[in-house]
């Protein structure tokens, strides 16, 4: 991660026109899904929201940090039956993109971008049907989930739309002791709505 940051650092120092800044709020949808190798589980996916602002440094080349409240999750099914899981996490989200301008008109840009995300999870909801024997629980995931965002998006005016899939780098799931060495990730496809205020 130090390696990362350290280049976040040098290609923002190195940023052409470092003087263009943008700022504003956002809003976005979007539905997530944990991917597990659980035996016998099927995982499915579900509606989440986001809000937050977000940074923009740069002209051609840019840097754009952000800060959301994100939710995130999915259901888990038992394989053959009607036996579900539904679990929503309560996140801090801290995207880091590193974005490049294709066209770049004074109406109108198109860009990419990709950056790591960080989603600090500060609460869980998990909601399962009674005949489980062993629901997840609250314990059962980790502080944070790492993950990396592709995506591209237009400007057009003072408005400001992104598409970016999210891959979960590590896994959120707690082995109990004694244990399977299982794994859960965190995946997500985001479509968000900024309005610039400057």
């Amino acid at each position: 991660m130090k390696k990362i940051l350290i280049l976040l650092v040098v290609i923002f120092a190195t940023l052409d026109n470092f003087g263009q800044f943008t700022f504003g709020p956002k809003i976005g949808y979007s539905t997530s899904k944990l991917s597990t190798d659980f035996d016998t589980i099927k995982e499915s996916a579900k509606s989440n929201f986001q809000i937050g602002a977000f940074l923009r440094f740069g002209k051609k080349l840019y840097l754009q940090p952000e800060f959301f409240y994100a939710t995130s999750g999915g259901e888990l099914k038992l394989e053959g039956t009607s036996l579900k899981e539904s679990i929503r996490l309560k996140n801090i989200s801290v995207p880091v993109l590193v974005g490049y301008k294709l066209i770049d008109a004074k109406v109108i840009n198109l860009r990419i971008m990709a950056g790591p995300v960080v989603n600090f999870i500060i609460g869980t909801k998990i909601e399962a049907d009674e005949l489980i024997q062993d629901p997840l629980q609250d314990s059962d995931f980790k502080n944070a989930a790492w993950g990396m965002d592709v995506g591209a998006g237009v400007d057009v005016f003072f408005l400001t739309l992104d598409l970016r899939y999210e891959f979960g780098l590590n896994n959120i799931y707690i082995v109990p002791d004694g244990g399977q060495d299982q794994s859960m990730k965190s995946n997500l496809f985001i479509v968000s709505l900024g309005f610039k205020l400057l």
